[in-house]
Parts: C-alpha cells; sequence; structure tokens
C-alpha cells in the first residue's frame, strides 16, 4: 500500500486509537447484560431483541470495507474522528429511544459507525509504527477483544443497576459520549493523518448487494417464529441464492475492470480463505449467538440481575486474554488448522459442562458454577480467534494481504450479526413451547454443538487436504 509520508504515532496516539477500538467492542458485549431491562421497559418481543443485537453486527459487516477505502482516499484520521462522531450520535439516540424500532435504527447507525472508525486504527498503527515499537502495538491490539468483554459485560451491568438519574438501561448507551468526546478533543493533537497515494474505488454495487444478501437471511429466521413461517417469510430467505449468484456476478464484472471489488473472487478461489469463511460464518454466530442466550437465561430465567450476570463472564474473558497470550506459541509448534480443532474441541466441551452445570443449579446457577464451563469456553475460542486471519491469509499474495483481511473481516462481522438472531430463534421457539428458560438455553446449546461439529469436520477435510507437518508451522507461511 502507498502512503503519503506521515508522523511517527506516539503512545498518546496510539492510546487514542486503541480507545477507540473499545468503543465498538465494548458496546458489542454490554447491550446483552440490558437485555432484559430494555424488554421491560420497551415491551420488546425476541425477536426485536435479536434484531437490536443482530443490526449493529450487519451495519458493521456491510460498511467495513467502504470505511477502510473512505480512510485510505481521504485520510484515516478524518474518517476515523467521523466515524467516534457518529458513533457518540448514534449512542445518544440509543439512550434516548422510546421506542424499539427508534432504537434498531440508532443501533445500525452505531454499526455503520464503528465500520467507519475500526479500519482507521490497524491501518494507522502499520503506517506509522515500525519495528519493535510495531509489534508492541500490535499486541495490544490483538489484546483489546479479552478486555473489552470484560468491561463491557461488568460495566454494563453496574450502569444498569446503578440506574444513574433514573435511566437504567439507558446508562450503558450514554457512557459513550465522554468517551467520543475525549477521543475527538485528542485526536487531531497526537495521531498524525495518512492516506494513499492512488485513491481506490469503492464497490458500491457490492456493497449494496451484500447488504440484501444478509437482510435476507437476516429478517427471515430473526421474524419467522413471529409470522409463523408465513409464505412471505420463506420467500424472502429464498430470493437468498439468486442475491448471492448475483453478487458474485457483479464481483467478478468488477474485478474484470480492475476496480477492487468488496470480495474478490480470485481470492474466494483460494482454499484457505474459502475455508476462513467457513470458520467465520460457524464460528462466530455461534460466539455471538451464545452470549445472546445466556444473557437472556441467566436474567429472564434465572433473575440474576445485570450485575451478577455481567460478573459470571468475568471467567470467560479472563481465559480468552490468557488463550490469546498462549496462542502463538501453541500455533508455531502445532500448525494452525491443529491449534483451530483443539480450540473448536475445548469450546464445545465447554459448552457440554455448561448444559450440566446449568441443569444442576437451576434456577440459581452463579458466578462460581459457571465459572469452569466459562474457562472452558474462553480458551477454546481465544486459540480459535488467534487462527482464523492466520489460516484465511494463508495463500494470499501480500498485495492482496488487505482486500483480503477486509472481505474476512467482511464475513467475520456478519457472522456475529446473524448468530443472535439463528439461536435465539431456537431459543423463542423452544421458550414457546416448553414455557422454560432452561429448556430453551439447553436447545441453543444443542444447536450450537450441531455447527461446531460442522466446523470440526469441516477442518479435518481442510487438514488432509492442505495441512503440513508441524514442524513447518514455523517456517513455511503456508503451513497449516
Amino acid at each position: 500500500m502507498q502512503t503519503s509520508p506521515a508522523p511517527t504515532l506516539g503512545r498518546a496516539g496510539l492510546y487514542v486509537l486503541l480507545a477507540g477500538q473499545l468503543l465498538p467492542q465494548i458496546d458489542f458485549s454490554i447491550v446483552n447484560v440490558a437485555l432484559h431491562p430494555i424488554e421491560h421497559s420497551l415491551g420488546a418481543t425476541p425477536s426485536e431483541l435479536e434484531l437490536m443485537v443482530a443490526v449493529y453486527g450487519v451495519a458493521f459487516a456491510v460498511f467495513l470495507a467502504m470505511g477502510g477505502r473512505l480512510g485510505d482516499n481521504y485520510g484515516r484520521r478524518r474518517i476515523f474522528n467521523i466515524g467516534v462522531l457518529l458513533f457518540g450520535v448514534a449512542s445518544l439516540l440509543c439512550g434516548v429511544a422510546g421506542s424499539m424500532l427508534s432504537l434498531l435504527i440508532a443501533r445500525t447507525l452505531q454499526g455503520a459507525a464503528a465500520a467507519l472508525l475500526v479500519p482507521q486504527i490497524l491501518a494507522t498503527i502499520h503506517v506509522g509504527l515500525r519495528g519493535h515499537a510495531h509489534s508492541r502495538a500490535l499486541a495490544l491490539f490483538a489484546s483489546i477483544g479479552g478486555i473489552a468483554f470484560i468491561i463491557g459485560q461488568v460495566l454494563g451491568g453496574l450502569l444498569v443497576d446503578a440506574d444513574i438519574d433514573g435511566l437504567g438501561w439507558r446508562n450503558a448507551f450514554l457512557i459513550n459520549l465522554p468517551i467520543c468526546l475525549a477521543i475527538l478533543v485528542l485526536s487531531p493533537r497526537v495521531i498524525p493523518e495518512t492516506r494513499r497515494e492512488n485513491a481506490t474505488g469503492i464497490d458500491a454495487p457490492g456493497t449494496v448487494l451484500l447488504a440484501a444478501v444478509i437482510l435476507a437471511i437476516l429478517l427471515p429466521i430473526a421474524l419467522g417464529p413471529m409470522f409463523r413461517w408465513s409464505w412471505p417469510v420463506l420467500a424472502v430467505l429464498a430470493a437468498t441464492a439468486p442475491l448471492m449468484l448475483l453478487l458474485w456476478y457483479i464481483e467478478l464484472r468488477q474485478e474484470r475492470r480492475g476496480v477492487h471489488p468488496l470480495l474478490p473472487p480470485s481470492l474466494l478461489r483460494l482454499p484457505s480463505v474459502r475455508f476462513g469463511f467457513i470458520v467465520a460464518v460457524l464460528f462466530y454466530a455461534c460466539w455471538s449467538g451464545l452470549m445472546f442466550v445466556l444473557a437472556l437465561t441467566l436474567q429472564s430465567g434465572a433473575g440474576m440481575t445485570p450485575t451478577m450476570a455481567g460478573n459470571a463472564f468475568i471467567p470467560l474473558g479472563l481465559a480468552f486474554i490468557a488463550g490469546s497470550l498462549t496462542s502463538p506459541r501453541v500455533v508455531n509448534g502445532w500448525g494452525r488448522t491443529r491449534v483451530l480443532i483443539v480450540g473448536c474441541v475445548t469450546q464445545m466441551a465447554g459448552v457440554v459442562v455448561l448444559a450440566y452445570v446449568l441443569r444442576q443449579a437451576w434456577p440459581h446457577p452463579d458466578i462460581l458454577t459457571l465459572a469452569p464451563p466459562s474457562l472452558l469456553i474462553g480458551f477454546g475460542n481465544a486459540l480459535v480467534v488467534g487462527c482464523f486471519y492466520r489460516i484465511g491469509l494463508a495463500d494470499i499474495p501480500t498485495d492482496q494481504a488487505g482486500a483480503g483481511s477486509a472481505a474476512l473481516a467482511t464475513v467475520q462481522q456478519a457472522s456475529l450479526g446473524l448468530g443472535s438472531a439463528l439461536l435465539g430463534t431456537v431459543f423463542a421457539q423452544r421458550l414457546h413451547h416448553a414455557a422454560t428458560y432452561l429448556d430453551a438455553a439447553l436447545a441453543s446449546l444443542a444447536a450450537e454443538l450441531c455447527l461446531m461439529t460442522i466446523l470440526v469436520a469441516a477442518a479435518l477435510v481442510y487438514h488432509n487436504r492442505h495441512g503440513q507437518p508441524a514442524i513447518t508451522a514455523c517456517a513455511s507461511p503456508q503451513s497449516s
């Protein structure tokens, strides 16, 4: 990537960028803690709660690649600041929402704003730092996920239960306002402006069609139970196939014209990229769906307060951080797909233990009884996350690494958005028939185990076809 000369990114600038990264990641988890209060305050249905979580991830996914291109073309600090400003405005709109419709619209704007600011962070680190400072910054960048999860869960619970000025769950969104303001004040002083020398086009047709494909999947899954899977719902779901074919055709035509497509067909022909997409769809959908289902189960079913529910997942976040720090060394010794499989199996073992613990401790699970499965799930998830980009980017040429990363991140974020709708629908359907939160949660966990089993099977097939001995993992960038 060609960039104009820029001042070195200092430590203060790095911290401001990382604060910007924390915003959208904390917001993804903080909402789970507020689900039950929102349900009561706005009279939300389970489908509306699913959509509230989903539209954030979907908007994030759809506009992510566009956000990266806008930063490259018009200045990364400028687009970063615009993203932070819009995120603050969207957070304010969430905090004052008087209906689920207005909250859904505000959450969509939040996701789009996150897509503007997030790509600028890694790009600015990449062009503004070198050597040890660059490696240190990337390590901090990678650790933010686990830290954000813990902060989001704990802070969300405290803010909701504190009920400052009688605002309740609204404080979980309004807390973003002073953070956004501080970032906007500090950013021009400490973050250097960088951009590409040669502007690249934005794939508007691909962006629109990708949004159509995701909505054709999301809306029927989320709203199907409400409308009893009537023919219009099934018709929208069936439209997914022709829309995907049209998206492929448009992206192929864009690539042949020399325009940088959102999902480059040439990259999709690579086995590692295709398998990376499988990992993204199955794993990240399970991850977000599990958090959504457990938040409802612990609060609405077991009667936990938001603070108690948030604290219950502290062990999971700590295990995720520990797994993230361990992952690079383990991957170097065992190889990418082996570690991915170990991570999946560890996560699945945690889900099985979680189902057992919920059944035994119900209706009074607590942080101690939930800690063993949480530790397994968190550590397993970290191993999978640590392998995701390593596998997805393994066969991609260096000059296409940016496009490959953007494509993988787009599918990843879309899957995070769809996960709550997918497992949430299983949860809602079972709750409707069984009338117990425990049975609904166990059905959702069973569905997750099925999806993760498919992922393990796909990983074994990929490893047998494209894997290499673990001893080559350190030496060869193509190792699995």
